[in-house]
């Protein structure tokens, strides 16, 4: 087994509900089928205990004492977490579920519900987990090659992405073709472009095409 896979074997799936007894029969559900499980009473304990720590994924009960899911939910999304949700009611309804599930939720399942659609919920929602985590990985890799190009070669990677040819490059910068392509070159080095076509697909996903109708440096990204 590879370190990568031991890694996604320890990332919990968490619960958080504040019926106690729910929270014990799911965790022991999860538990006899190999997760990691860990549980939670509501928003507070988790954030209190479980900090910026990975999540495979999160079991939420939609209304907790002195909480309410769908408001923890959308803090979750705001605060750019992006930890796929299975959202679980007693009381629901369309309303809350559209809401729910605009705000991202993987499904929405009413209580009571078969040992079976909670299983499956949660597999599909690990799954989606550790998609979403090796595009962050991926992207974060490409964030870290982009930050050691020199701010002329973003210059010019930014107008490579908006389709500029190297002559057009040069004017816009006012520099000479030649020069172009050596910063063209050691764009595409740093970044581990395959091909020119690869450098514009990684500047597309950092944000970092420049707009053809201004002069000036290339868009930076956050």
């Amino acid at each position: 087994m590879t370190d990568s896979e031991n890694d996604e074997i320890d990332v919990p799936v968490c619960i958080i509900d504040d019926d106690e007894d729910v929270r014990s029969s799911i965790a022991n559900l999860l538990r006899s089928c190999g997760h990691v499980v860990e549980t939670f009473s509501g928003p507070a304990e988790f954030k209190g205990r479980n900090g910026c720590r990975a999540v495979a994924c999160l079991i939420l009960d939609v209304r907790l004492k002195g909480a309410n899911g769908l408001d923890f939910q959308e803090e979750l999304l705001q605060s750019q977490h992006s930890i796929p949700i299975v959202l679980m009611s007693g009381h629901g309804d369309v309303p809350m579920t559209v809401r729910g599930m605009r705000a991202g939720a993987i499904t929405f399942l009413p209580k009571p519900f078969r040992e079976e659609e909670l299983l499956a919920a949660v597999r599909e929602a690990i799954g989606i987990g550790e998609l979403r985590r090796r595009d962050e990985g991926a992207h974060a890799e490409l964030r870290n090659r982009f930050v050691t190009l020199t701010p002329r070669e973003r210059d010019v990677l930014g107008l490579v992405a908006a389709g500029l040819m190297n002559k057009q490059i040069a004017g816009q910068l006012a520099i000479s073709e030649i020069t172009v392509k050596i910063h063209r070159g050691n764009a595409m080095r740093k970044m581990k472009a395959d091909s020119l076509a690869d450098l514009v697909r990684m500047a597309e996903k950092l944000g970092a095409r420049e707009n053809q109708s201004r002069y000036g440096r290339a868009q930076s990204i956050d």
